[in-house]
């Protein structure tokens, strides 16, 4: 195979028998590059969101024994009537958000028969 040298216009022969080109990226080549780069980090991503959701279960910040007593949800209960039977003198708000945290609830949602911790420092009430 041979080159033509412009120059003098004589033929020259082509090293490693292939021309030597040049690497072009388009627009999509280099989306398609920054895709294939960014997939690890979202597959890293992914990973630490699923498993983030692991140290909700731990035991590690429960309370102590002793430090709250229990309700069992009857018919027509909800968290606010019962916030309010356990502590008329506190704002029913604060008390729902201690019953939801302390029992780790998703929503309001109540099922009859549940069994409710009510946190200590409301539970004199009852």
């Amino acid at each position: 195979m041979t080159a033509i040298d412009f120059s003098t216009g004589t033929s020259l022969p082509a090293v490693g028998g292939a021309p030597a080109t040049r690497l072009r990226l388009t627009v999509r080549g280099r989306r398609v590059l920054a895709f294939l780069a960014s997939i690890p980090a979202v597959i890293a991503l992914s990973v630490a969101i699923v498993s983030g959701g692991g140290a909700l279960a731990s035991g590690e910040g429960s309370a102590p024994e002793g430090t709250f007593a229990e309700v069992t949800v009857v018919p027509g209960d909800t968290l606010w009537s019962i916030a309010e039977e356990a502590a008329p003198g506190a704002d029913p708000r604060d008390v729902v958000d201690a019953i939801v945290r302390l029992n780790a609830l998703p929503s309001g949602a109540l099922a009859v028969g549940q069994t409710l911790a009510l946190p200590a420092e409301y539970s004199a009430g009852q």
